[in-house]
């Protein structure tokens, strides 16, 4: 896997411009803060993200994948000012859960996801 960050794009910070990779497609789908009872869980965009990104690389490694495998993720955000706020905090979720490797990546805020309590829901795909 290659990770492209050309530069005259600016230095990206918490993803990659372009990730170039051969091998088996894995499609992710969308993850929210759903625990194994299907209820959400986590009271901030902090707690409901970590358990989001921690479902997705669960679904990733069932397929043999790991998270520097990731090529692509794209973060529905309920209320974005909440989500950029706590930035940081969530950077630090996705390093100490995903590693430094960063896909290419989209943060999409929407008016809301499928649980209402849901505060972000992550989707991604990997080559494996």
């Amino acid at each position: 896997m290659e990770r492209i960050n050309p530069p005259e794009l600016g230095r990206p910070s918490g993803f990659s411009h372009a990730v170039a990779a051969s091998g088996r497609f894995v499609f992710l789908a969308g993850q929210t803060a759903l625990d194994a009872e299907n209820r959400i869980v986590g009271d901030g965009v902090v707690e409901q993200f970590e358990r989001a990104l921690s479902n997705l690389l669960t679904a990733l490694r069932a397929a043999g994948g790991k998270p520097s495998d990731l090529c692509s993720v794209t973060v529905y955000i309920v209320d974005m000012d909440d989500y950029r706020a706590h930035a940081r905090e969530i950077g630090a979720v996705w390093k100490r859960l995903a590693g430094s490797e960063y896909p290419a990546m989209a943060g999409i805020g929407v008016s809301r996801l499928w649980d209402v309590e849901a505060l972000v829901e992550v989707q991604g795909f990997a080559v494996v």
